[in-house]
Parts: C-alpha cells; sequence; structure tokens
C-alpha cells in the first residue's frame, strides 16, 4: 500500500487547554449560539470519531469516556479485531489525542456538540483499509452504510503521490455520495493539504492561528481547507467544524430551517452554510477561477452565522432560462423577489444538450436609511457524483439588475464548491444566478441534472448603541456574528484600540460591553473582522 495514517497533530501543551477551549467556543460562535438557541447541543446526531493508531499491541486509538467527561454507553470501539461497547476493552487502549480530539467535539465542558447520540469510535487504520486490499493506491472504507452522517477524521495520509491522492478522494466521495456521509477531515500541518482533506465532497479543515496547510490539490488546483477553525494543528481545529455540522444537523431535522428537512438536513446544504457563515480574516482574498482562499478557505468557522442562515429557511429561485452553450446570460428581467436576504436553498439545475440553465435568485437588498452598505456571501455547493472522475460544472454569479453589469463571479472549472464575497453591496436589487453548463453527457457534461445548496447572506454593518445611564454599556446585534469594538479618544487622528474595554457578554440577544462612567471623551465603532 505504501500509505501511512498520521496525526494531524504535532504537539500540544495541556496545561492551557482549558482556556484555550473557552475562548475558542466564544470565536467559533458556540456561546452566542447558546444564549439564543434551546437544547441546540448535537442531540439525535451519531457521529464517528476514527483515530490513527499508536503502534502499540494493542493499539492505542481509544477514548477514554471518563477523560472527556461522558458515560460508557456513549462508545463503540472498532478494531479489525473486532468490537467493543465497554471501556476497558481488548482492542485497544486510550490515546491523549482521540481524548483531546473528542474533548473538543463533544465534551460536556469544552466541546461544541455535547450531547450526540453515539460515538463510533474506530482505529483509523481499520476504518480505511479494514475490508481487505485490493491493489497499489486503493483504500477501501466501510463496505456498508455506517450510519454516522458526521465522521471527524483528525488524520491523514502524509505527501502522497498525485495518484494516491485521487485514489483517495475517490473513495471517500463515492461513499459520501452514496450514503450521505458527511466527512470532516484535517488539511494536515504544513505543505500542501493533504487526503483525506483534498476529496470533493468533504470539508477539508485548516487551523487559524497555527500551521496549516494549504491549496491548492496537487490532481488539478482545486481550493482546499474548505474553512478554518482556532487551533495550533489541524488535528483540533478538524472537530470544531464536525461538532458544528452535527449542531446543524440537529436543527435542520428538528425544523429550525423549515418543513423540508430532509434538504435543511443534506450534506451539501450542511456544507454550504458552515462555508457562508464563516468569518473572513483581515487578508482573506479569493479571484473569480478560485472560489476560495488558498489558505482559509472561506473563513474561520462562526456556527452562530451558519444557523441564522440556516433558520432564515428555504427559498427557491425566481426565474429559470436557457442560453445557448457559452452565451450571455444577464438578468432577465422577471418580478419578484426573495423574501428574505439571509437563507439557503436545495434544489436542481437541468442543462441541455446544447444549452446551459441559469437559475436566478433576486433580491431586493434595501434599507430605509440612505446611503447605508450591505456585505454579501454566497455559496454554491454540489457532489462530485458516485463512480465519476469529473464534476458538472456550475457557476455562481452576482448582477446589479439596474444596469446588468457584473458584480462578481465564481467560475472555478475544477470545484465543486463555489464561493463569492462583496464586503461593500450598495442598495439596490440583484440577481443571484446558479449556472450549468449544458452539453453532452460523458462528453462535456457528467448529467443533465445535478442536485446543488446554495447559502446566501446579505447583511447591513450591525450597529453599537449606548445606554444603560449611570452605568453605561455598548450593545449590538449579535449577528451577524465577527464584529470587533474599537475605541478612539478623537475623530480627527483616531487612534483605534481594543484597550481599557471590557470583556464583551451576552444578554437579550445582543452582545455588550459595560463602559466607565467618565467625563473623558471615547467614541467607539464595530469593525469587521473580528480577527
Amino acid at each position: 500500500m505504501g500509505l501511512k495514517i498520521v496525526f494531524a497533530s504535532i504537539f500540544i501543551f495541556f496545561a492551557c487547554l482549558l482556556t484555550l477551549h473557552s475562548q475558542t467556543l466564544d470565536q467559533i460562535g458556540v456561546t452566542a449560539l447558546r444564549a439564543v438557541t434551546t437544547n441546540l447541543n448535537g442531540s439525535g446526531i451519531r457521529v464517528a470519531q476514527p483515530e490513527a493508531e499508536v503502534s502499540t499491541n494493542p493499539p492505542s486509538f481509544e477514548v477514554d469516556p471518563a477523560n472527556v467527561g461522558q458515560s460508557t454507553n456513549l462508545f463503540t470501539y472498532i478494531s479489525s479485531a473486532g468490537s467493543a461497547t465497554v471501556y476497558p476493552n481488548s482492542l485497544g487502549t486510550n490515546s491523549w489525542h482521540a481524548e483531546d480530539v473528542g474533548d473538543l467535539f463533544y465534551g460536556p465542558a469544552s466541546g461544541v456538540a455535547t450531547n450526540v447520540a453515539h460515538v463510533d469510535n474506530y482505529d483509523a487504520n481499520y476504518f480505511v483499509q479494514g475490508n481487505g486490499v485490493t491493489g497499489n493506491d486503493i483504500i477501501n472504507l466501510p463496505a456498508t452504510n455506517i450510519n454516522d452522517p458526521v465522521v471527524n477524521q483528525s488524520f491523514t495520509f502524509g505527501s502522497v503521490s498525485t495518484n494516491d491522492q485521487k485514489s483517495i478522494d475517490m473513495a471517500y466521495d463515492n461513499y459520501a455520495a452514496q450514503y450521505g456521509t458527511l466527512f470532516v477531515s484535517a488539511a494536515n500541518n504544513g505543505g500542501p493539504v493533504s487526503p483525506p482533506g483534498t476529496s470533493y465532497n468533504c470539508i477539508s479543515v485548516g487551523d487559524y492561528g497555527g500551521s496549516s496547510s494549504y491549496g491548492p490539490t496537487l490532481d488539478n488546483g482545486r481550493a482546499k481547507p474548505d474553512i478554518t477553525a482556532p487551533a495550533q494543528e489541524t488535528s483540533f481545529s478538524t472537530p470544531q467544524v464536525a461538532g458544528a455540522a452535527a449542531l446543524l444537523m440537529q436543527a435542520a431535522l428538528r425544523g429550525d430551517g423549515g418543513n423540508d428537512t430532509n434538504s435543511a438536513y443534506d450534506i451539501r446544504t450542511i456544507k454550504a452554510l458552515l462555508l457562508n457563515g464563516a468569518v473572513k480574516p483581515a487578508d482573506w482574498t479569493n479571484n473569480a477561477p478560485s472560489p476560495l482562499d488558498t489558505r482559509y478557505g472561506a473563513g474561520v468557522l462562526n456556527v452562530l452565522n451558519a444557523y441564522e442562515q440556516l433558520a432564515g429557511g428555504k427559498h427557491g429561485f425566481v426565474a429559470s432560462t436557457t442560453v445557448s452553450t457559452g452565451a450571455a446570460h444577464p438578468p432577465n428581467g422577471a418580478t419578484g423577489g426573495i423574501a428574505v436576504l439571509s437563507g439557503w436553498d436545495f434544489n436542481t439545475n437541468s442543462s441541455g444538450t446544447n444549452s446551459d440553465t441559469v437559475n436566478h435568485y433576486y433580491f431586493n437588498v434595501t434599507n430605509p436609511l440612505a446611503g447605508v452598505e450591505f456585505s454579501g456571501t454566497a455559496t454554491l455547493v454540489w457532489n462530485r457524483q458516485q463512480n465519476q472522475s469529473d464534476i458538472n460544472s456550475l457557476n455562481l454569479f452576482l448582477y446589479n439588475c439596474a444596469n446588468s453589469n457584473l458584480i462578481t463571479c465564481s467560475t472555478s472549472m475544477v470545484d465543486n464548491v463555489e464561493h463569492i464575497y462583496v464586503p461593500q453591496l450598495t442598495q439596490g436589487r440583484y440577481d443571484l444566478q446558479v449556472w450549468k453548463a449544458g452539453g453532452i453527457p460523458g462528453f462535456s457534461i457528467v448529467s443533465a441534472a445535478e442536485p446543488y445548496a446554495l447559502a446566501f447572506e446579505f447583511v447591513l454593518q450591525p450597529t453599537l448603541a449606548i445606554g444603560g445611564g449611570a452605568n453605561p454599556m455598548l450593545t449590538w446585534p449579535l449577528y451577524p456574528a465577527g464584529f470587533l469594538v474599537e475605541t478612539a479618544t478623537n475623530l480627527i487622528s483616531p487612534a483605534w484600540t481594543t484597550n481599557n474595554l471590557q470583556a464583551s457578554g451576552i444578554t437579550n440577544g445582543s452582545n455588550y460591553i459595560l463602559l466607565n462612567a467618565d467625563n473623558a471623551n471615547q467614541f467607539f465603532r464595530l469593525r469587521k473582522p473580528n480577527l
């Protein structure tokens, strides 16, 4: 085989873990989400945690339930020697790496999804090879559905050949497409992104603030990682995203995103929401041929933003048009529009033999206050279909309906994600387009029809309010998240800083900071990104 599974971590400082984990929950929006929702904790969602073993006999890959604050009956342990539902057992021994990953994933004190229904804790070497190796450069995932919709993979195969990467990607993409399994996979630490974080249908996770691997992929230059989370290694950023996926799946199934729970629960919708809710670092950048930043993906995880877009509900396209293959496709003049400025859709685009198809989503992006600007973000996700080496070509466009000018677009030829971000969008009517290339199936396209998920958000920058009388405080909305309060003593030559500001808290669905009641001049502003 020649492939070696390794931890996606290098080192960790145990003494700082609890403090860092608490700060991380604040930064990725979990604390705020808990303040505005009830019992959104991963309940009812089964998850899997394959762990790279340490070469001992028996292997070290298991989570000790006591060390992550969970009961033994939450876990099933699985390796080539069989399975067990008790701890300790003869299959393996505990792993500090597995426990730290589990602590961030579902641990009651520091985890994102603290009440998942079950954890299948696999020996990763068995999970990817346990059904036998049928040839060089080929891996085998479980032969049947493991019935865990979220699989956290805080390991990588390290540096591999392009052919190895293609084979690994195909195995994971086939499994994800067949069973609707969302693999949340580490990008690796340093150097080019590594499998399994290179597969089309996974969410590839980098670490924000560490030494994360970067894109593009070796095979055809795709944009990976998809998203980042704050950590020093990707082993510990990955379970934050996996936990966030479990939260959104629970929310989808209980109807928080509307009555079409199957569409809301689909792995394409979950991926689109998580990427679209990410907060952009100050130096985030992309371009039309490459939808995501090669370092940060869509940005840094914020599960509150993703949830609020889920809660905006499912909204279908307003109109669908066809144009001859490769022809222009400006707004078609349809009336009506999407009733909300934050939400999602799960739909299908079907192109003809010699025509492209465009699904039009029209938005009236307006506010009673003249001159205010919005920020706009949209993410389109579709799967690489089972047993297909290629993908259908879908693109994302944003047009100004007043003059048919193209504002921005995402037109990757190789990615199955398209992403646009406009930080300063003037008020007006806009046409967000999901475009699909036409052609002959098996020749220039994979299939005539392609299901896709779309997440969108057009939001005003939140405003600060000051109140409280003798005990003044600053307040601003929880959503959209990702804003930082700064202060200055004058507006002529302001030196904006966060010094002397107290830590923020949450009350009555808003953020707040208590102020000192003195006579000094003080000015405040919100700045984004808060990174």
